[in-house]
């Protein structure tokens, strides 16, 4: 086939300019850099530390570089998910919220054929959020946000995240669900499973929730985008379609089977195995599977391109999830 347009939907920055804005708004939790080894850092966010964060992740050069490597011609941008900042005061975050989302544009201004932002919102703050995510589309030409798959432990089906989803659906945002603050933590705590195995569950939590709670039946214009080929999701629907048909609990919010609601996610593709990216494609279609690196880390991949180019489906499949997909979903933002 010939080399179609490659664009990346599950990609994060946090530049050393935002970095240092975020130092002088907000110095209790501003992040930190220090070398570890050849282009890897030690990155510090209210003291916590993550690593290694390689050098792309606040390079935009070395970015760009990376991009060409991997044949991706595009990335839609979202914050570092160690930057969502729900554990900190309301006015913080929202400060934070602001200093990324414009410095997001400002990329994607500089950089028009290379990216798309996505915002990120106060969400423990739910009205704020709501405004942010106003402002984040209609100002700044935002397609929507990256939220956490938990909001300090509080599912997305809790009703003080309504006026988030009012706005989310009266702008066909698109929403990218990041896996964060997983739960089973303290029993995930060895072999680096709290990545492993908490990042698909609590992907699949927030799955469920939506589901479950009627968010995606009474907010139908939203996007749902989940990272990471959906966690568990994809590959349990049918213990959740039984399950709502033999137990009271499950039909609660919900008023038809859940087949039909899954099928309106949107997933990524990394998933680390040819075998399952292909059933989820056949399961679910190329119209809802879109390339994701979840670049710049160690545990997305250099290769998402070049898998899918390598998949056992027809060429329009392929161009569908390189690029068709992901044009479709931002250009519908209003």
């Amino acid at each position: 086939m010939p080399n179609p347009l490659a664009i990346d939907a599950h990609a994060h920055i946090l530049t050393e300019e935002t970095m240092k804005l975020l130092e002088k708004e907000a110095p209790k939790v501003a992040p930190k850099l220090a070398p570890i080894g050849n282009d890897m850092f030690e990155l510090s966010i209210a003291g916590v530390p993550y690593r290694p964060f390689p050098k792309g992740g606040f390079d935009i050069e070395q970015r760009l570089k990376d991009m060409a490597t991997s044949e991706v011609d595009m990335q839609v941008l979202s914050i570092t998910p160690q930057t969502f900042l729900y554990n900190q005061d309301a006015g913080l975050t929202t400060t934070s919220s602001i200093i990324q989302n414009d410095q997001i544009a400002k990329h994607v201004k500089d950089h028009p054929k290379k990216f798309y932002g996505l915002a990120t919102l106060p969400m423990q703050a739910p009205k704020a959020a709501a405004d942010e995510l106003e402002r984040a589309i209609s100002n700044l030409g935002m397609k929507g946000a990256q939220i956490a798959s938990n909001i300090m432990g509080k599912n997305l089906d809790e009703p003080e995240f309504e006026p988030v989803w009012q706005v989310a659906n009266q702008h066909h945002a698109f929403f990218m669900i990041h896996p964060n603050n997983v739960a089973g933590a303290d029993r995930l705590k060895n072999y680096y499973l709290n990545n492993l195995i908490g990042n698909p569950l609590d992907t699949t939590i927030a799955a469920a929730c939506l589901v479950f709670g009627g968010v995606i039946e009474r907010f139908p214009n939203i996007r749902f985008f989940m990272v990471h080929g959906g966690g568990f999701t994809p590959y349990q629907a049918g213990r959740w379609q039984h399950g709502w048909h033999v137990r009271p609990e499950p039909q609660k919010h919900l008023k038809k089977p859940p087949a039909e609601t899954i099928r309106t996610f949107y997933w990524d593709t990394i998933l680390h195995g040819k075998p399952a990216l292909e059933f989820l494609v056949s399961e679910f279609g190329a119209s809802h599977v879109m390339l994701g690196s979840d670049y710049p880390y160690d545990m997305g991949t250099f290769e998402c391109a070049r898998q899918i180019k390598a998949l056992s489906v027809s060429d329009l499949d392929k161009m569908v999830i390189l690029n068709g997909l992901v044009q479709k979903l931002l250009a519908g933002v209003k």
